[in-house]
């Protein structure tokens, strides 16, 4: 188990310096020159070139990205001399727009696109995983039929027309929530409550509709594997061989599509936080597309790859716990 840690976060540390190469290029290569985002449309260009220069972009390609990458290491000077401005490992940048840090700023989002997921994925495992299971069991049945024409229905509305919808109903005609405005939870924890309960709705919609289906399904084939037949040859009853042995594998691909769905859920639900107002880390990476803000983007960016692949490291060693049958292999 050691052995096959120390490979995946060996393989972990080479995908995350490919993301970063990558990202590195389309926004600093590909995209519109940063020293005139920063200076404006009535810069001259020799402040654009005094700009190019504090930046550090006028330096061969190779030597911005190790430049870029040892920043996160050990921090960078932007500038020199007297106006010299000194960013902190792990450092991603400054805005383009507020100088702020960057990565702070995605420190102080990230609370709110937490809060957001773990709230949806609670909602979305519990009623999904059950729908699903239910459907499996009921094969066929109007439960079964009503539930994937639901789950069908979840899947295809887009989440910001579910969002509009809600809002409409329950905030403008039956105003039974108030408009989502965010507050500490130890201020008050009912206002925090109704704040995040329409996100939660609307993604909860989506994701439960999609693990409802895929449960259905992986459920119904595990209990046409043999040693369910077997099971049930020993006298066990559907519903004590559903539970004792067919769950756990049924499982396994939901906590794999689990792991992905939360870590990107921690990069920004943009659309969610958007809709409803809430200044999450999707909200922030939405601003900084308006106006071109590219150390936000790519930071952003680099942060939902990081939890991505960290999350899969995790739903790996999992999956010995959920399926006796998956061996994890050190060769």
């Amino acid at each position: 188990m050691a052995l096959y840690l120390v490979k995946r976060l060996f393989a972990a540390l080479i995908i995350m310096l490919l993301v970063v190469f990558f990202t590195f290029v389309i926004f600093f290569q590909l995209s519109p020159d940063p020293a005139a985002s920063i200076c404006g449309q009535t810069c001259t260009p020799e402040r654009i070139e005094a700009i190019r220069d504090q930046l550090g972009l006028n330096e061969p390609f190779f030597t911005q990205f190790f430049t870029f990458l040892a920043a996160i290491f050990v921090g960078r000077d932007y500038g020199s001399g007297a106006s010299a401005v000194h960013c902190n490992a792990p450092c991603i940048g400054y805005s383009f727009q507020t100088n702020q840090d960057v990565l702070q700023g995605i420190i102080d989002r990230l609370p709110v696109s937490v809060t957001i997921a773990v709230g949806a994925a609670v909602l979305w495992l519990l009623s999904g995983v059950a729908a699903g299971v239910i459907s499996a069991v009921k094969e066929g049945t109007w439960w079964d039929k009503g539930a994937m024409m639901f789950a069908l229905a979840g899947i295809s509305l887009p989440n910001y027309f579910v969002a509009l919808v809600l809002q409409y109903l329950l905030v403008v005609q039956l105003q039974w929530l108030p408009f989502p405005t965010v507050v500490p939870f130890t201020d008050s924890p009912v206002q925090w409550f109704q704040a995040y309960l329409m996100p939660w709705m609307v993604l909860a919609l989506m994701y439960a509709s999609m693990y409802a289906r895929l449960t259905r399904t992986n459920v119904i084939d595990t209990m046409g594997e043999n040693f369910m037949r077997t099971a049930r040859a020993k006298g066990l009853g559907r519903g004590a061989v559903l539970i004792r042995h067919g769950l756990r594998p049924s499982l396994t691909p939901i906590v794999t599509l689990l792991g992905v769905d939360f870590a990107t859920l921690l990069g920004g639900a943009l659309i969610t936080e958007t809709v409803f107002g809430l200044n999450g880390v999707g909200r922030y990476a939405y601003d900084a597309i308006a106006v071109n803000d590219q150390p936000v983007i790519m930071g952003v960016t680099l942060v939902a790859a990081f939890a991505v692949i960290i999350a899969n490291i995790v739903v790996d060693l999992l999956y010995r716990v959920l399926d006796p049958r998956v061996r994890v292999s050190s060769s």
